[in-house]
Protein backbone atom coordinates (compact mmCIF):
# COMPACT_ATOMS: atom_id res chain seq x y z
CA UNK A 1 0.00 0.00 0.00
CA UNK A 2 0.91 3.66 -0.20
CA UNK A 3 0.48 6.27 2.53
CA UNK A 4 -2.48 8.61 2.62
CA UNK A 5 -1.71 12.09 1.23
CA UNK A 6 0.24 14.41 3.53
CA UNK A 7 2.25 17.65 3.36
CA UNK A 8 5.99 17.27 3.86
CA UNK A 9 7.98 19.80 5.93
CA UNK A 10 11.78 20.02 6.16
CA UNK A 11 12.78 22.32 9.06
CA UNK A 12 16.47 23.06 9.53
CA UNK A 13 16.34 24.41 13.10
CA UNK A 14 14.63 23.43 16.32
CA UNK A 15 12.70 26.69 16.46
CA UNK A 16 11.34 26.03 12.99
CA UNK A 17 10.31 22.50 13.96
CA UNK A 18 8.70 23.76 17.18
CA UNK A 19 6.76 26.35 15.24
CA UNK A 20 5.41 23.74 12.85
CA UNK A 21 4.35 21.46 15.71
CA UNK A 22 2.59 24.36 17.42
CA UNK A 23 0.60 25.44 14.37
CA UNK A 24 -0.10 22.30 12.33
CA UNK A 25 -2.96 19.94 13.08
CA UNK A 26 -2.44 16.17 12.95
CA UNK A 27 1.34 16.33 12.43
CA UNK A 28 3.91 13.57 12.99
CA UNK A 29 7.67 13.92 13.41
CA UNK A 30 9.85 11.83 11.09
CA UNK A 31 13.39 11.00 12.20
CA UNK A 32 14.78 7.67 11.00
CA UNK A 33 11.50 6.44 9.59
CA UNK A 34 12.09 2.76 10.31
CA UNK A 35 8.87 2.55 12.30
CA UNK A 36 6.81 5.45 10.97
CA UNK A 37 7.18 4.73 7.23
CA UNK A 38 5.77 1.18 7.44
CA UNK A 39 2.91 2.49 9.57
CA UNK A 40 2.21 5.16 6.96
CA UNK A 41 2.29 2.62 4.15
CA UNK A 42 -0.17 0.35 5.95
CA UNK A 43 -2.24 3.41 6.86
CA UNK A 44 -2.12 2.59 10.54
CA UNK A 45 -1.41 6.32 10.93
CA UNK A 46 -2.68 9.00 8.56
CA UNK A 47 -1.16 12.38 9.48
CA UNK A 48 -1.89 15.49 7.48
CA UNK A 49 1.67 16.74 7.97
CA UNK A 50 5.09 15.04 8.22
CA UNK A 51 7.85 17.07 9.88
CA UNK A 52 11.23 15.63 8.90
CA UNK A 53 13.81 16.61 11.54
CA UNK A 54 16.78 14.89 9.88
CA UNK A 55 18.32 18.23 8.91
CA UNK A 56 18.49 19.61 12.45
CA UNK A 57 22.13 19.20 13.47
CA UNK A 58 21.49 20.41 17.03
CA UNK A 59 19.78 17.15 17.99
CA UNK A 60 22.46 14.75 16.80
CA UNK A 61 25.61 13.52 18.52
CA UNK A 62 26.99 11.63 21.51
CA UNK A 63 28.73 13.23 24.51
CA UNK A 64 29.82 12.11 27.96
CA UNK A 65 30.42 14.32 30.98
CA UNK A 66 30.30 13.83 34.74
CA UNK A 67 28.85 10.35 34.52
CA UNK A 68 26.06 11.27 32.09
CA UNK A 69 25.88 9.90 28.55
CA UNK A 70 23.88 12.28 26.33
CA UNK A 71 22.62 11.24 22.91
CA UNK A 72 20.76 13.52 20.52
CA UNK A 73 17.43 12.30 19.19
CA UNK A 74 18.60 12.26 15.55
CA UNK A 75 21.69 10.17 16.33
CA UNK A 76 21.64 7.16 14.05
CA UNK A 77 21.73 3.75 15.65
CA UNK A 78 24.83 2.95 13.61
CA UNK A 79 26.62 5.89 15.26
CA UNK A 80 25.78 4.39 18.64
CA UNK A 81 26.98 0.98 17.48
CA UNK A 82 30.41 2.31 16.53
CA UNK A 83 30.80 4.92 19.28
CA UNK A 84 33.83 4.46 21.53
CA UNK A 85 32.10 6.66 24.11
CA UNK A 86 29.12 4.32 24.29
CA UNK A 87 31.29 1.20 24.34
CA UNK A 88 33.38 2.58 27.21
CA UNK A 89 30.74 4.17 29.41
CA UNK A 90 27.57 2.26 28.56
CA UNK A 91 28.40 -1.31 27.47
CA UNK A 92 24.77 -2.35 28.00
CA UNK A 93 23.65 -0.03 25.20
CA UNK A 94 26.48 -1.26 22.99
CA UNK A 95 25.34 -4.86 23.45
CA UNK A 96 21.69 -3.97 22.95
CA UNK A 97 22.24 -1.99 19.75
CA UNK A 98 23.75 -5.02 18.05
CA UNK A 99 20.38 -6.75 18.42
CA UNK A 100 18.39 -3.91 16.86
CA UNK A 101 17.12 -4.96 13.45
CA UNK A 102 19.81 -5.30 10.80
CA UNK A 103 22.70 -3.16 9.56
CA UNK A 104 20.48 -1.53 6.95
CA UNK A 105 17.86 -0.46 9.50
CA UNK A 106 20.51 0.73 11.96
CA UNK A 107 21.95 2.94 9.22
CA UNK A 108 18.68 4.89 9.16
CA UNK A 109 17.05 4.29 12.53
CA UNK A 110 17.56 6.84 15.33
CA UNK A 111 17.43 6.62 19.09
CA UNK A 112 14.80 9.35 19.17
CA UNK A 113 12.61 7.48 16.74
CA UNK A 114 12.82 4.29 18.79
CA UNK A 115 11.95 6.11 22.01
CA UNK A 116 9.08 7.98 20.36
CA UNK A 117 7.60 4.84 18.80
CA UNK A 118 8.05 2.97 22.11
CA UNK A 119 7.48 -0.54 20.83
CA UNK A 120 7.29 -2.75 23.94
CA UNK A 121 9.85 -5.15 22.44
CA UNK A 122 12.34 -2.51 21.25
CA UNK A 123 15.85 -2.65 22.67
CA UNK A 124 16.74 1.02 23.19
CA UNK A 125 13.70 1.88 25.34
CA UNK A 126 14.58 -1.14 27.49
CA UNK A 127 18.10 0.23 28.03
CA UNK A 128 16.66 3.63 28.97
CA UNK A 129 14.33 1.89 31.42
CA UNK A 130 17.06 -0.20 33.05
CA UNK A 131 19.43 2.76 33.40
CA UNK A 132 16.93 5.38 34.61
CA UNK A 133 17.13 7.36 31.39
CA UNK A 134 15.87 10.94 31.17
CA UNK A 135 13.98 11.88 28.00
CA UNK A 136 14.42 15.48 26.80
CA UNK A 137 11.37 17.04 25.15
CA UNK A 138 11.02 20.39 23.47
CA UNK A 139 8.39 22.59 21.88
CA UNK A 140 7.34 26.18 21.41
CA UNK A 141 6.27 26.32 25.07
CA UNK A 142 9.74 25.39 26.27
CA UNK A 143 11.68 22.26 27.19
CA UNK A 144 11.20 19.63 29.86
CA UNK A 145 12.91 16.48 31.07
CA UNK A 146 10.86 13.37 31.79
CA UNK A 147 12.17 10.28 33.59
CA UNK A 148 11.54 7.10 31.62
CA UNK A 149 9.21 5.78 34.33
CA UNK A 150 6.97 8.81 33.75
CA UNK A 151 7.55 8.90 30.01
CA UNK A 152 6.33 5.39 29.13
CA UNK A 153 2.60 5.53 29.84
CA UNK A 154 1.53 2.25 28.24
CA UNK A 155 1.46 0.31 24.98
CA UNK A 156 3.18 2.59 22.44
CA UNK A 157 1.96 5.56 24.47
CA UNK A 158 4.33 8.29 25.65
CA UNK A 159 4.20 11.52 27.62
CA UNK A 160 4.99 13.56 24.49
CA UNK A 161 2.41 16.31 23.94
CA UNK A 162 1.14 16.99 20.39
CA UNK A 163 3.24 20.17 20.16
CA UNK A 164 6.44 18.51 21.46
CA UNK A 165 9.22 16.34 20.10
CA UNK A 166 12.11 14.37 21.57
CA UNK A 167 15.41 16.24 21.40
CA UNK A 168 17.59 13.70 23.17
CA UNK A 169 18.11 11.30 26.06
CA UNK A 170 20.48 11.30 29.03
CA UNK A 171 21.68 8.05 30.56
CA UNK A 172 23.29 8.06 34.03
CA UNK A 173 26.14 5.60 33.65
CA UNK A 174 27.29 3.13 36.28
CA UNK A 175 30.74 3.29 37.85
CA UNK A 176 33.66 1.49 36.16
CA UNK A 177 33.88 -2.17 37.08
CA UNK A 178 30.15 -2.86 36.98
CA UNK A 179 28.81 -5.73 34.91
CA UNK A 180 25.95 -5.65 32.45
CA UNK A 181 24.22 -7.93 29.98
CA UNK A 182 21.44 -7.65 27.42
CA UNK A 183 19.81 -10.96 26.51
CA UNK A 184 16.83 -11.44 24.25
CA UNK A 185 14.96 -14.19 22.45
CA UNK A 186 13.41 -13.52 19.04
CA UNK A 187 11.96 -15.80 16.39
CA UNK A 188 14.60 -14.72 13.88
CA UNK A 189 17.71 -12.57 14.00
CA UNK A 190 16.69 -8.94 13.71
CA UNK A 191 13.10 -9.51 14.87
CA UNK A 192 11.62 -7.73 17.84
CA UNK A 193 12.17 -9.69 21.03
CA UNK A 194 9.50 -12.00 22.40
CA UNK A 195 11.23 -11.36 25.73
CA UNK A 196 14.36 -9.32 26.50
CA UNK A 197 16.18 -8.74 29.77
CA UNK A 198 18.61 -5.92 30.61
CA UNK A 199 20.73 -6.46 33.73
CA UNK A 200 23.32 -4.36 35.56
CA UNK A 201 25.22 -5.26 38.69
CA UNK A 202 27.93 -4.08 41.06
CA UNK A 203 29.72 -6.62 43.29
CA UNK A 204 32.11 -5.97 46.17
CA UNK A 205 35.25 -7.91 47.12
CA UNK A 206 33.21 -10.45 49.11
CA UNK A 207 31.09 -11.24 46.04
CA UNK A 208 28.08 -9.50 47.56
CA UNK A 209 25.81 -7.64 45.15
CA UNK A 210 25.77 -4.00 46.23
CA UNK A 211 23.66 -2.59 43.41
CA UNK A 212 21.44 -4.17 40.76
CA UNK A 213 19.00 -3.19 38.05
CA UNK A 214 16.76 -5.49 36.02
CA UNK A 215 14.28 -4.58 33.30
CA UNK A 216 12.13 -6.65 30.98
CA UNK A 217 10.95 -5.90 27.46
CA UNK A 218 8.66 -7.72 25.05
CA UNK A 219 6.61 -9.37 27.79
CA UNK A 220 4.59 -6.38 28.98
CA UNK A 221 2.83 -3.37 27.46
CA UNK A 222 6.04 -1.39 27.79
CA UNK A 223 9.56 -1.89 29.14
CA UNK A 224 9.47 -2.13 32.93
CA UNK A 225 11.83 -2.54 35.86
CA UNK A 226 11.60 -5.65 38.03
CA UNK A 227 11.82 -4.31 41.61
CA UNK A 228 11.00 -7.63 43.34
CA UNK A 229 13.91 -9.34 41.61
CA UNK A 230 16.20 -6.38 42.28
CA UNK A 231 15.38 -6.62 45.99
CA UNK A 232 16.39 -10.29 45.98
CA UNK A 233 19.74 -9.44 44.42
CA UNK A 234 20.94 -6.51 46.52
CA UNK A 235 22.76 -7.75 49.60
CA UNK A 236 22.92 -11.35 48.37
CA UNK A 237 25.89 -13.29 47.06
CA UNK A 238 26.45 -13.28 43.32
CA UNK A 239 25.88 -16.99 42.75
CA UNK A 240 23.57 -19.35 40.89
CA UNK A 241 21.21 -19.70 43.85
CA UNK A 242 20.61 -15.96 43.99
CA UNK A 243 20.18 -15.75 40.24
CA UNK A 244 17.65 -18.59 40.27
CA UNK A 245 15.64 -16.82 42.96
CA UNK A 246 15.64 -13.58 40.98
CA UNK A 247 14.66 -15.48 37.85
CA UNK A 248 11.75 -17.12 39.67
CA UNK A 249 10.54 -13.69 40.78
CA UNK A 250 10.54 -12.58 37.14
CA UNK A 251 8.20 -15.41 36.16
CA UNK A 252 5.48 -13.67 38.19
CA UNK A 253 5.09 -10.80 35.72
CA UNK A 254 1.67 -10.17 34.19
CA UNK A 255 2.86 -11.10 30.70
CA UNK A 256 0.96 -10.26 27.53
CA UNK A 257 -0.34 -12.91 25.14
CA UNK A 258 -0.44 -12.54 21.36
CA UNK A 259 0.06 -14.46 18.11
CA UNK A 260 3.79 -14.77 18.82
CA UNK A 261 3.65 -16.43 22.23
CA UNK A 262 1.25 -17.21 25.09
CA UNK A 263 1.63 -15.44 28.41
CA UNK A 264 2.82 -18.63 30.12
CA UNK A 265 5.69 -18.97 27.65
CA UNK A 266 6.76 -15.37 28.13
CA UNK A 267 6.73 -15.79 31.92
CA UNK A 268 8.91 -18.89 31.74
CA UNK A 269 11.23 -17.26 29.23
CA UNK A 270 11.60 -14.17 31.45
CA UNK A 271 12.92 -16.38 34.23
CA UNK A 272 15.38 -18.20 31.97
CA UNK A 273 16.71 -15.03 30.36
CA UNK A 274 17.02 -13.29 33.73
CA UNK A 275 19.27 -16.05 35.02
CA UNK A 276 21.40 -15.89 31.88
CA UNK A 277 21.66 -12.11 31.98
CA UNK A 278 22.58 -12.02 35.66
CA UNK A 279 25.24 -14.68 35.26
CA UNK A 280 26.77 -12.84 32.30
CA UNK A 281 26.66 -9.49 34.14
CA UNK A 282 28.36 -11.00 37.18
CA UNK A 283 31.12 -12.49 35.05
CA UNK A 284 31.78 -9.10 33.51
CA UNK A 285 32.31 -7.24 36.78
CA UNK A 286 35.89 -6.26 37.56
Amino acid sequence: MKPAPFTYHDPQTLDEAYGLLATLENARVLSGGQSLIPMLNFRYVQPDHIIDVAGIAAISGITYKDGILKIGAMTRQREIEYSDIVATHCPLMREAILQVGHRQTRNRGTIGGSLAHLDPAAELPLVACAMDGMIHLGGSRGTRDVAFTDYALGFMTTAIEPDEMITGVSIPTWKPGHGSAFVEFARREGDFAIVAIAALMEIDASQTITRAALAVGGALATAQRLPEAEAILVGAKANDETFRAAGEACTQIDAVEDVHAPASYRKSLAGVLTRRALKAAAERTK
